[in-house]
């Protein structure tokens, strides 16, 4: 058998048919999948301590209120660009946020009772939605704390941003 009658055979016995089951097989989990970006419909991001969260975000009507130093609540709106949005659901399916619980906390009995920086981030799709409530004090996965970590600090980030770039428009 010639090297180029070989490479055919491989071609045809091997590569093409693990290509037609892997289409078969992934193909309607991703079809199914329930965090498309193109069924986005907003953001909500809150944070505070204990049960009072004067510093929110919601990305459908774009209010942003937040304490500045000086403790005054400023509010404003602070519109995502498309970019934006596709940069954070990639980011968040990137660090596994879809497979996070919806709550990061060490203690679950006491966790609204006392005064701990709280942090709510949520995605609102289409069809589905994903909440979490990740408290700063948490340490009982210190990988998980780390990417919740890592998530707000993008969040926060691209908020920051957007906020400049509207900022410099007016």
């Amino acid at each position: 058998m010639s090297n180029r009658a070989r490479k055919i055979f491989i071609l045809f016995s091997i590569i093409i048919p693990i290509l037609i089951y892997c289409y078969f097989y992934y193909e309607p989990m991703l079809r199914n999948a329930p965090f498309k970006s193109g069924e986005f419909v907003s953001l909500k991001y809150k944070w505070g301590v204990g049960q009072t969260l004067d510093n929110t975000y919601d990305s459908s009507t774009g209010a942003y209120q937040y304490v500045n130093a000086k403790d005054s609540i400023i509010k404003t709106n602070v519109k995502l660009r498309k970019d934006d949005i596709i940069y954070l659901h990639s980011k968040a399916t990137q660090i596994g946020f879809w497979n996070f619980p919806e709550l990061l906390a060490n203690n679950t009995v006491d966790t609204v009772d006392k005064a701990k920086l709280r942090y709510e981030l949520e995605f609102n799709y289409k069809r589905t939605s994903k909440k979490v409530v990740y408290y700063s004090d948490y340490n009982q996965i210190p990988k998980l704390r780390d990417l919740a970590v890592q998530m707000k600090t993008i969040v926060e980030q691209t908020i920051a941003s957007a906020d400049e770039r509207y900022g410099k428009k007016n």
